[in-house]
């Protein structure tokens, strides 16, 4: 057999990887991240600065060079003599940073992906780097850029590094929204920062299927929080009271929500598999979660309230592009009574035509006219699968197939099913049939968004 890339990209397939004791976990993950080409470029212009160092250190002392080699083994990026690689060298890694993890205790891909994140984001922390305090806009938007900040005090700008850009691709934020349901008063919003989202599988209703935007409405669902001080409530009664009279604090309850504040280029989705029984004892949910190659989340995106002044002659202009499924910018579960009959349902993830479920390579924009022009579309590269229970099992993963060597930027079509050093073809049917466990999706850009983008890049 020809043991180089240019078999491997003849037939499509990628090496495969030794299984170094129960090491399953690892060689899915790394076969999940190297299906997305955004975080390999990302690995690439990272570790650039190294190539620039005058004072470098030897390379398998850096988390990032590791892992790009391999990365970029498996996807057919560099040349390999072997159709099996040994990644016995991110373990090495790994430990210089502190992580003991051993190769033949039984470990979950969903811990080793955030432990690889925080130790890239412990490595980029090391360089010297000068930042400044952005507003929220920039927060949304980290690749603004140089010319585009401006600051209120006297003198010139010192110069800035690439802090916000050098996060990882699958680098994200979430807002917490916290609204006072006595006065409406809103606290302002609360950034978090994520790298992965975690969602929790939702009860299954009778003869209904389980859809990925069950997991994320349940995710960004309201919830009241009681016994909360509002200092707006107390202001209020504060002002009707004589003057020199003690106040108490007024609490009320506040209806608190999450959203996505900023949409990671890369999204990694993880479904929590495991719940507990009455007895304590951990059990593994095995339901099958529908999702789709292709993802919409702008439903799911936090949108910067605008003035109330103003809001009624907003609504009026913009009454056909306001966003279905939510009320006073809280989004709310619909239900049967609130859509009318007869009409589809705008959550689609998860949960459209089987003619869309077998569609090629495309999205097909015109299967959803009240979605025919999203913002935040995801193009799904990988998806991990777990067999087994709670207490033993295998990890399993589907990817593409790395692109033709004639169009390096386009997307195969072509699916494999990756067992360690078993790899195979598989079909687009049977990967969305799989019972997922991450998923891993890459944001698609239109040619405007491209067009912006290769602007600022120029800038």
């Amino acid at each position: 057999m020809c043991r180089n890339r240019e078999f491997y990209r003849l037939y499509g397939l990628v090496p495969g990887l030794l299984n170094l004791g129960n090491t399953c976990f690892m060689n899915s993950l790394l076969q999940g991240l190297s299906s997305c080409p955004s975080f390999i470029k990302w690995l690439e212009e990272f570790t650039a600065q190294y190539k620039t160092d005058q004072n470098p250190s030897p390379e398998h002392q850096y988390l990032s060079l590791t892992l790009l080699r391999l990365l970029r083994a498996l996807s057919c990026q560099e040349v390999t003599e072997d159709d099996v690689l040994d990644a016995s060298c991110l373990l090495e890694v790994l430990r210089m940073y502190r992580w003991q993890i051993s190769s033949f205790e039984e470990q979950d891909a969903h811990e080793l992906f955030h432990v690889l994140t925080s130790s890239l984001e412990d490595e980029r922390d090391r360089q010297p780097r000068v930042t400044h305090l952005f507003d929220v806009h920039s927060l949304e938007q980290p690749e603004i850029t140089q010319k585009q900040i401006s600051c209120r005090t006297r003198g010139s700008l010192p110069p800035v590094s690439n802090h916000w850009k050098s996060q990882h691709p699958f680098h994200g934020r979430l807002t917490s929204n916290m609204v006072c349901k006595h006065c409406e008063h809103q606290s302002p919003v609360r950034y978090d920062t994520f790298d992965s989202l975690s969602l929790s599988i939702p009860a299954a209703v009778w003869g209904r299927p389980l859809t990925l935007d069950h997991c994320l409405l349940h995710f960004i669902s309201s919830e009241s929080v009681k016994d909360v001080v509002c200092d707006n409530c107390t202001k209020i009664q504060a002002e009707g009271t004589l003057k020199g009279q003690s106040i108490e604090n007024q609490r009320t309850t506040f209806v608190k929500q999450l959203k996505l504040g900023k949409l990671p280029q890369c999204l990694c989705i993880h479904l929590q598999r495991l719940s507990w029984s009455n007895q304590g004892t951990p059990l593994k949910r095995h339901e099958h979660v529908q999702f789709n190659e292709f993802l919409i989340m702008d439903i799911y995106k936090y949108r910067i309230p605008v003035h109330k002044a103003s809001q009624n002659e907003l609504n009026q202009k913009n009454s056909e592009e306001t966003t279905p499924g939510t009320k006073d910018r809280i989004t709310v579960k619909p239900s049967d009574a609130e859509q009318p009959s007869g009409t589809k349902p705008l959550f689609m993830n998860g949960a459209c035509s089987s003619s869309f479920l077998m569609s090629p390579g495309t999205f097909p924009l015109a299967a959803f006219p009240e979605c025919s022009s999203p913002v935040y579309l995801y193009r799904l590269m990988a998806v991990v699968v777990h067999h087994g229970d709670m207490h033993s099992g295998h990890f399993v993963t589907y990817r593409r197939s790395p692109p033709s060597p004639k169009n390096p930027l386009s997307v195969s079509s072509q699916w494999l099913w990756i067992s360690d050093d078993t790899v195979r073809k598989a079909s687009l049917q049977e990967v969305l049939s799989s019972s997922a466990y991450l998923l891993f999706y890459e944001r698609v850009h239109s040619r405007a968004q491209h067009q912006s983008l290769e602007l600022r890049a120029e800038e």
